[in-house]
């Protein structure tokens, strides 16, 4: 295209997601992306034979409609569908044992009554009957009527014509979930199982998780016979839906394409340069899908740097990518949980391990007899551990065994021959995370606490330059990023095309 309506920076979820809506709407969109192959964080990759997700790995309301989840709402506009696998639950090992959680209404009870009697089954109970108002009222408003500007009350009100039921609630879902634990919750394990759930939603325990985002949860895992699933071919078949949906309704993805500059004429967005040179303008406006702190530095005036106020980041990854042979090993679970001690906390680094086998549901993922893993410390890893490092060099080699052995040594509860197993040992680090994701620092993302500040929304001090991804719209993951696509795209069409889009929505 010589020169689209909207430039799209990045092909995360988030920057694919608004890209495939903005054609939806019949706009011309580029997406540019740097890497060779779009998807971000959520793009899949192979290495001897073996498929292996980059990042996300946990998916739910892919496999029902209506869905509150907003990539299913995108995937389903843009006439787009993944088969998936489902399943129930994950592999947890934690101080108390080792134990299988399950999703749904009842069965979280029948594990606690066995782990830890009936009083943590009452305060559980008393927690749902707490969250149930609470998640109608965080799911009351679907993500798809959300919009950045001073017409946003037409399209919620389409959405939320139950908002009045509703208004005793708001109150308290924006405020930290802590403040429900504190009132509902003593028993010590629930507690910590609770900071685990906000954690991984959030990266922050109950104390800096807003109550919207477990609200929203509660709805989604805990109701009768909700399943959780994964999407057959990996996060990647997600990706190439979201691609042929950007293209089959007008739109453009070219990989290969690295933004090095935002073009600014008169104060305000006009275009892109990309490595080699090449110039590329927009008719109204770029929508950068890179992380703020990489956005910024897209930027070439200090001046108009200066406008920007990025908030904190969330620390980095360790990475294990491990292909190995599952002879013998039938009892296996998709996900798992490794936490080695609670009174260390959630957020400390090392103490939190996470793993993601989906050659479990989905054979064809690694070589017959084999499995495809991947092994994660969930946002925990400091960077400054690694800013003085060079990928491939001797400190650096000495720095990984030395932080991955706590990695090993967590999954080694769950597999204890693993490392003699492996046929395929991918080590990742901060670096690593930094290199290929083109992340600042290798983060996660933001870390804006629900006490002290909110997310701002996709606009940017610098007119016609909107922002969309995990620095926009509150939550960690792929529902958080979906969202922040769609509002972005909503935002720059009229509120009569927007209310379409609500209508096919329904339908």
């Amino acid at each position: 295209m010589s020169q689209p309506d909207v430039i799209v920076i990045g092909s995360g979820i988030g920057g694919l997601c608004c890209a495939g809506l903005l054609a939806y709407y019949g706009r011309e969109v580029l997406v540019c992306e740097s890497h060779s192959q779009p998807g971000g964080a959520a793009h899949s990759f192979q290495r001897g034979g073996y498929h292996f997700d980059s990042g996300p790995s946990l998916h739910s309301g892919l496999t029902r409609w209506p869905s509150s989840n907003p990539l299913q709402q995108v995937l389903h506009l843009l006439g787009e569908s993944v088969p998936c696998a489902t399943y129930t639950g994950w592999d947890c090992h934690v101080p108390e044992g080792q134990f299988r959680a399950t999703v749904g209404a009842d069965a979280f009870c029948d594990l606690l009554l066995k782990l830890r009697g009936a009083i943590a089954v009452q305060q559980w109970r008393e927690l749902q009957r707490v969250m149930a108002p609470l998640g109608a009222a965080a799911t009351a408003i679907s993500p798809g009527a959300w919009r950045w500007d001073w017409l946003a009350p037409l399209t919620l009100a389409r959405s939320g014509h139950h908002l009045l039921d509703h208004l005793g609630a708001f109150r308290q879902i924006t405020a930290p979930f802590s403040r429900i634990v504190d009132e509902v919750i003593s028993d010590a394990f629930l507690r910590h199982w609770l900071d685990l759930l906000c954690f991984l939603l959030s990266g922050f325990p109950a104390s800096g998780t807003s109550t919207a985002e477990m609200a929203f949860m509660f709805a989604d895992w805990y109701q009768p016979d909700v399943v959780l699933d994964y999407p057959l071919g990996g996060s990647g078949a997600l990706i190439d839906a979201l691609v042929r949906g950007v293209t089959k309704h007008g739109g453009e993805v070219r990989c290969n394409a690295t933004v090095e500059e935002i073009l600014i004429e008169s104060g305000q967005a006009v275009g892109v340069r990309l490595r080699g040179g090449e110039e590329v303008r927009a008719k109204q406006a770029i929508a950068s899908n890179a992380s703020i702190w990489d956005t910024i530095r897209l930027i070439p005036d200090p001046n108009l740097q200066a406008k920007f106020t990025p908030p904190p980041a969330c620390d980095s990854f360790l990475h294990l990518h491990l292909g190995f042979d599952g002879a013998g090993l039938d009892d296996l679970d998709c996900h798992g949980i490794v936490v080695a001690d609670w009174d260390r906390g959630v957020t400390d680094p090392q103490n939190v391990v996470v793993f993601s086998m989906p050659s479990v549901l989905d054979p064809t993922l690694a070589p017959p007899g084999h499995h495809a893993l991947h092994v994660y410390t969930p946002a925990t890893e400091p960077f400054h551990l690694w800013a003085d490092l060079e990928r491939g060099s001797a400190a650096y080699d000495a720095m990984k065994q030395e932080r991955l052995a706590p990695v090993w040594q967590a999954m080694e509860r769950v597999i204890p021959d693993l490392r003699d197993r492996c046929a395929v040992t991918l080590e990742g680090t901060p670096l690593t995370h930094r290199h290929f994701l083109r992340r600042d620092r290798g983060s996660y993302g933001p870390a804006i606490s629900a006490q002290t500040g909110i997310f701002p929304g996709c606009h940017t001090p610098i007119p016609k330059l909107l922002c969309c991804g995990d620095s926009t719209f509150p939550g960690i993951g792929v529902p958080a990023v979906a969202a922040s696509g769609m509002i972005t795209a909503n935002t720059l069409v009229s509120v009569f095309d927007h209310l379409k889009l609500l209508n096919a929505l329904d339908r």
